[in-house]
């Protein structure tokens, strides 16, 4: 199979059944960004409909690309919670069904089936966690983890309680994570200590 895989040029199309379950098809997708193009306000403004908003947007999009005054600002008068988008409304009807998948490192371990409800309880927990250690909204929080669910758990539990996560690659240097913490102003740092690679 690892020849056959190797020796073959060009795309590899996905199957009849892969397709059959896709959301949008090629011509819907096509239609999608066509519009994207040619009403970019509009198109985006459905987009931000698809969110559970604290407070809907009314500008889109402001952007300027003059030389030396970029400015890209996208929704700049809504207010969401990320991680009420990314778990909570899901609750009351996708509760018992998978959020996460993990696959760990080690092959000999199983695979990770986190439902919505475990992740909203996990996520709760490390914003307790991080509010008992005294950060608020705002306040930086560097995350210093392998690959694994806690580093989905962190940022989560950052954007629940409005802190601010910077994540830094598990394999940089203490020169470089130092300096990654000093930048930002980090009030604290999550870390493991152990990082499975496989």
């Amino acid at each position: 199979m690892k020849d056959e895989v190797q020796s073959t040029t060009g795309a590899f199309a996905p199957s009849a059944e892969f397709v059959s379950r896709a959301h949008v098809d090629a011509s819907g997708y096509e239609a999608m960004y066509a519009r994207s193009l040619s009403d970019p306000e509009g198109f985006w403004a459905d987009q931000a409909g698809r969110l559970d908003w604290v407070s809907a947007p009314t500008k889109i999009k402001n952007t300027c690309f003059d030389f030396g005054a970029v400015s890209i600002k996208w929704y700049e008068d809504g207010l969401l919670n990320v991680a009420y988008n990314c778990v909570d409304r899901h609750l009351a009807t996708r509760a018992d069904q998978t959020a996460i998948l993990f696959e760990p490192d080690n092959p000999e371990e199983p695979a990770q089936h986190i439902t919505y409800a475990q992740l909203s309880d996990r996520v709760n927990r490390m914003a307790n966690v991080l509010l008992s250690q005294g950060v608020m909204r705002g306040d930086r929080v560097v995350i210093y983890l392998p690959m694994i669910p806690e580093a989905a758990y962190a940022m989560l539990a950052c954007a629940r309680i409005g802190a601010v996560h910077s994540i830094v690659f598990a394999g940089f240097s203490p020169d470089a994570l130092a300096n990654r913490i000093n930048d930002c102003g980090a009030k604290l740092v999550i870390t493991a200590d152990t990082a499975p690679r496989g």
